[in-house]
């Protein structure tokens, strides 16, 4: 059961009624909302419901109907995001755990490792011990194996997932291994599940062979009942009727998983289906359908694999794969980053530094979109700030005050952000990376109120230009412009009008307890913003592949095609080029242009000499990554 705890409660009395649940040998989850802090009670309810509404301090009690409590939404609403080392799992950056079925040989398993790692891959795995239908196959080479992956850990930063087969196997686990994984056949072995329970280290829970949600849900509660609750769903395939596949991968089950517990959910398409050819498409429709990661069969040479040759991919088809992912991902709200571990060891935080020296810098407080694209970049656990103008941002990290910030520069509908690109010609700064985030708006309002009669709605003025085509078929609105979607929202709910509404992205509905009225109003679905990040020093080391530049030309004809026939003699592609006024200089124009190269390697020391001959004025702004690099 759930009691929501009255409003103002203060630390010393929430401890007291805690403790007097534990006397009574409940289990306690606190939770702490926006707006309310509310505590999940679990075990042998034992007294009518009445008496836990006349404890001090509490509001009310919600009973948890499920018998998955410890799981379910009802005790834990928001998503759960599980930390191994320095990646998290469950949040708006997927995770893709890449390596072979079996550790086959120390040479082997290193090669292969490096191939993932190399292609954005974050963690490892390999079975040192294999459970097989056969006595007679390939078991694994149990601790031997367990040391080759500690050595897998040590030369690439990749955490290492694999497989616990008995309770014996604990203090190998406590050992050697980051993630431990519970195969489908052992997803009901409960004695298993309690040991990995009490160990505390993070657990992947594969779905039994032919086991239902409700079935993989409680084998989940028994681990969470042992006090560990760093568990990750994987959906890996049920056995059906279907034999043109080894299993039948069961996609429906991520968005209902998603619906009933708060525990993230990978997909392992590879046992899924068996079949190398049908492992990519199901890795992309499990993206597309809100999976949190891939756990993907790669191998050297598959078809000398000891096990599961068949289903995994060869190093250029992981590659590939990946880089659809990148492509998929921000369409669905998330991130495949292919510089994860790299900006971790960055961030992270070292002796003597001071706290705010990796402090990121963006605008508006949390639930805009440059929050979520702060977080999709850097990740959750980095120390970061909002302030209320793009210019704050410069002066933050001009002034040393925050080592990083991050802006929007473009918008696929709107076009470039103005403002910002004459503070990065005003700034002594370097952009250092982007990111694309996908924009979906949403008409959000009161619950229960009816599109039809609203009267007034409050947006940011570039969200009002996005979504124009939906706002003149109501063309009767009062359009008010604010500063932030925060601002739009909170002036609706200051008002309590249901005839008012806000635009904002569906994460703010909830954050002010409104509800969505109308779902993607944006003119075009494909709406997607364009942030970089800023820096006083380089941030990541290359290889770069792309770079941004400002430049002026003579007021003469052919002047500005002299500079574009320069990157056109050397094959160099440009993807943007736009004017923009010179400040206080009527009538004339700067060029910003973004080219793919890195435009400060060695090699293009004479492409540099040749612009600076044909430019009044040339300011590098920056190289940094596009994102996946070819092979060469």
């Amino acid at each position: 059961m759930i009691l929501v705890l009255k409003r103002g409660l203060g630390p010393k009395e929430k401890e007291g009624l805690m403790d007097l649940l534990r006397s009574e040998n409940y289990i306690i989850k606190e939770i702490e909302g926006v707006e309310e802090v509310i505590l999940g009670v679990v075990g042998t309810i034992k007294k009518d419901i009445r008496y836990f509404e006349t404890l001090p301090g509490v509001a009310k009690v919600l009973p948890v109907s499920k018998e998955y409590k410890l799981v379910s939404r009802e005790m834990h609403p928001t998503p759960s995001v599980i930390k191994v080392g320095d990646v998290f799992i469950g949040g708006d950056r997927l995770v893709v755990i890449a390596g072979p079925c079996g550790v086959e040989d120390r040479k082997r398993t290193l090669e292969i490792a490096r191939v993932v790692r190399r292609h954005g891959a974050v963690l490892f795995r390999g079975g040192a011990f294999k459970p097989r239908t056969s006595p007679y196959s390939f078991q694994g080479l149990g601790e031997d194996g367990l040391r080759i992956l500690a050595e897998v850990r040590e030369e690439t930063g990749l955490g290492i997932v694999t497989e616990m087969t008995s309770t014996g196997q604990a203090d190998l686990m406590m050992k050697y291994v980051d993630v431990v994984q519970i195969g489908a056949r052992n997803m009901q072995n409960f004695e298993l599940l309690k040991c990995v329970g009490r160990i505390g280290k993070p657990v992947l829970l594969k779905r039994g062979l032919s086991a239902t949600i409700e079935e993989w849900l409680m084998s989940a509660e028994y681990i969470l009942s042992e006090g560990n609750d760093r568990v990750i769903l994987c959906e890996r395939g049920i056995r059906t009727f279907e034999r043109y596949t080894r299993n039948t991968l069961d996609l429906t089950a991520i968005p209902v998983i998603k619906e009933l517990t708060h525990l993230p959910i990978i997909v392992d398409p590879s046992h899924a289906t068996g079949i190398r050819e049908k492992v990519s498409p199901m890795a992309r429709a499990s993206i597309a359908a809100g999976a949190d990661g891939l756990i993907i069969e790669v191998h050297t040479e598959p078809d000398k694999a000891l096990s599961d040759g068949p289903q995994s991919l060869y190093p250029e088809q992981f590659e590939q794969l990946m880089r659809d992912l990148y492509v998929i991902a921000p369409v669905v709200g998330k991130q495949l980053d292919y510089t994860y571990l790299e900006k971790a060891a960055v961030m992270k935080p070292r002796e003597g530094d001071s706290r705010h020296a990796h402090r990121i810098v963006y605008t508006g407080p949390s639930g805009p979109f440059s929050h979520k694209a702060c977080e999709q970049f850097f990740g959750t656990d980095v120390p970061s700030r909002s302030v209320a103008s793009y210019r704050e941002i410069f002066d933050a990290v001009q002034n040393e005050d925050g080592a990083l910030g991050i802006i929007p520069v473009e918008n696929s509908l709107s076009g470039s952000f103005h403002e910002n690109y004459d503070l990065l010609l005003e700034y002594d700064l370097r952009i250092v990376g982007e990111l694309t985030l996908r924009s979906v708006h949403n008409l959000i309002g009161f619950a229960g109120a009816a599109v039809a009669e609203i009267q007034k709605v409050y947006a940011h003025p570039e969200v009002f230009q996005q979504c124009k085509e939906f706002l003149s078929r109501n063309s009767q609105w009062d359009l008010v412009a604010v500063q932030d979607s925060a601002t739009a929202l909170r002036r609706v709910r200051d008002s309590n009008d249901p005839r008012e509404a806000a635009i904002a992205g569906k994460d703010m509905a909830g954050l002010f307890r409104m509800t969505v009225l109308k779902e993607g109003i944006e003119t075009n679905p494909r709406n997607f913003d364009r942030f970089v990040v800023i820096s006083r020093e380089p941030f990541l080391d290359g290889p770069n592949n792309k770079s941004s530049l400002i430049y002026s030309v003579g007021n003469k004809p052919g002047s500005l095609y002299a500079t574009l026939k320069i990157f056109a003699e050397k094959n160099i592609n440009l993807v943007k080029l736009e004017s923009r006024p010179r400040t206080g200089k009527p009538w004339e124009y700067l060029f910003y242009a973004d080219v793919e190269i890195d435009i400060y390697a060695e090699e293009h020391r004479h492409l540099l000499e040749e612009l600076k001959e044909k430019t009044e004025f040339l300011k590098l702004l920056g190289s940094y990554r596009r994102g996946f690099e070819l092979e060469s």
